[in-house]
């Protein structure tokens, strides 16, 4: 029997299932474990006496750490394979959490979040590139379902914070050092699967043997896609750390709920967030990523308009519909920068995650000022019109279907 190499850019693997719900439950263990730490805000600003801004100071060194790292790990990655780096990233949040637990004062609460962000840091781009590879070619679904488990996570950490932390006090931080135990052996295996191709795709580079797919795009073309991709990602983070930071305490503030309550609102948000996420990926695999991404931003601003002006329970629903038509963005404009730069999987998503990161940190901070100086309900007057910056998705090209 005659021996064929595979065409190139031919569809040579199927999705490796297995794997892929490995990193999106790996994902959804270390978003829960990032997700307390907005969740304690109403707990540490109690106990430590903060103001709003040292509360948006705390989100800032977090998504520093978690930010300016990660495109440095997505190039270290593209170039040399390190196939059990997820273990050591999520050993930085396990030590993070328990120094959470146990901080005396702010300053151990801000150390303690540097290293849950340095975990985080390791984490995305390194997940993000198995899911890469685990696609079989579905890069919008792999992404997607990578994503959805993050998303959950984040949903679902405010309901167990408000469960075991709010009602009996910060050390009980503790008990979700079990979640970053559990994803450390997880990632370990998922380290075993993907070591032998991660080394012959390191032997392939060292001997110039490479299979690209050739992008047609002039060079000017990609950078000021890659810039509107980033504009885009600037207007998503920022409008959602207006909600993710200081929702609790604009429900408490607006419509005097209680921390238990408030809490429980936040994580009916960030489901909507898991929802949307599902969505996006598959649709733009279907129909092209460009209409998603224009849809998913600038199709929220009729909703956003209105979310200042509602009482609670139109606040519920249109925060959730925010969260499902927003969240739909992420998956396609990764998949998309990805395409625009093939062969760079780990500088990208480094890129992408770690600025999505570091706007949600700045935004907080910004947000947390301007709640102190002008009332939180200002805060949500004018992050009402972020979204309609969505609109400079036109000038994104339309990246043409090739076969996988």
């Amino acid at each position: 029997m005659r021996n064929e190499a595979p065409a190139i850019g031919k569809q040579i693997s199927s999705t490796i299932y297995p794997v892929l719900f490995a990193v999106s439950f790996s994902h959804l263990l270390n978003d829960t474990i990032q997700s307390l730490i907005p969740a304690i805000y109403p707990i540490v600003k109690d106990s430590f006496h903060l103001s709003f801004s040292q509360i948006g100071l705390i989100t800032l060194v977090f998504q520093l750490s978690s930010s300016l790292l990660q495109p440095l790990v997505g190039m270290i990655t593209d170039s040399r394979p390190y196939p059990y780096a997820l273990p050591v990233g999520m050993g930085f949040s396990l030590t993070g959490l328990v120094m959470m637990a146990l901080a005396p004062n702010y300053h151990w609460i801000l150390v303690s979040v540097a290293f849950v962000g340095a975990g985080s840091s390791v984490f995305h781009p390194e997940a993000s590139r198995m899911a890469y590879a685990a696609s079989g070619g579905r890069r919008g679904f792999a992404q997607s379902l990578f994503q959805v488990g993050g998303n959950a996570g984040s949903a679902i950490g405010p309901l167990l914070a408000a469960m075991l932390i709010a009602p009996f006090g910060q050390f009980n931080v503790i008990w979700f050092s079990f979640a970053a135990l559990a994803a450390i052996v997880i990632l370990y295996r998922v380290g075993r699967w993907y070591k032998p191709k991660s080394i012959r795709n390191y032997i392939l580079r060292k001997n110039k043997i490479r299979v690209t797919v050739q992008q047609s795009l002039p060079r000017t073309t990609v950078v000021i896609s890659i810039a509107v991709l980033l504009v885009l990602i600037f207007s998503k983070y920022f409008y959602f750390a207006s909600l993710t930071s200081y929702y609790t305490f604009y429900l408490m503030h607006k419509f005097d709920v209680s921390v238990q309550q408030s809490q429980i609102y936040l994580f009916i948000f960030l489901f909507a967030v898991a929802a949307g996420t599902m969505i996006g990926g598959p649709v733009g695999d279907r129909i092209g990523r460009k209409y998603v991404i224009w849809l998913s931003i600038l199709g929220a601003s009729p909703f956003t308009l209105a979310l200042p002006y509602a009482n609670l329970s139109w606040t519920i629903v249109l925060s959730f519909i925010i969260g499902v038509i927003i969240a739909s963005a992420f998956s396609a404009i990764l998949v998309y920068a990805q395409e625009l730069l093939p062969g760079n999987v780990g500088l990208v998503s480094g890129l992408f995650f770690g600025f999505a990161f570091g706007m949600g940190g700045v935004g907080s901070a910004v947000l947390g000022k301007l709640a102190d100086n002008q009332g939180i309900d200002y805060v949500y007057h004018i992050c009402a019109f972020l979204p309609l910056i969505g609109i400079v998705a036109a000038f994104l090209p339309n990246l043409a279907k090739r076969p996988h």
